[in-house]
């Protein structure tokens, strides 16, 4: 039985956000899969687009092994998303809240992602996102 979006999503944020796990993050894409972040300027710490599972770990893992933020802690608690289904069933959006907790006091960041899957592998997701909030 295929996966369910909110499984794909869920699995995808825990691979990704939640341990930050290069590997197992690729291994939800198709092998062709592509990220796109949009609102990323060239020449930005986080990359604007990937091509293929294989650049897709590679460059994720050396995102990940930049130094994580300190002044801030995520606020599983006050973290919220909705997933959005549309009439095509391989496309679903995610509209995402993730809340922080920091010396300057609680914030939000909010974003968007849009997933096209196939054959139950995500082949194209399109992340929009403040690229300051991953430098």
């Amino acid at each position: 039985m295929p996966e369910t979006p909110r499984e794909i999503f869920e699995r995808y944020v825990w691979a990704g956000a939640m341990t930050r796990n290069a590997a197992a993050l690729a291994e939800l894409f198709t092998v062709d899969g592509v990220i796109e972040a949009p609102l990323v300027p060239a020449g930005h710490t986080y990359p604007r687009r990937l091509e293929g599972r294989e650049e897709i770990r590679e460059a994720m893992a050396a995102h990940y092994r930049r130094p994580v933020r300190t002044d801030r802690t995520l606020n599983a608690a006050g973290t919220r998303y909705a997933l959005h289904t549309t009439t095509d069933p391989d496309v679903f959006v995610a509209e995402i809240d993730t809340a922080f907790d920091g010396s300057a006091g609680p914030t939000t960041v909010s974003l968007v992602q849009i997933f096209r899957l196939r054959d139950g592998k995500i082949a194209l997701l399109r992340d929009y996102f403040a690229p300051e909030e991953v430098d």
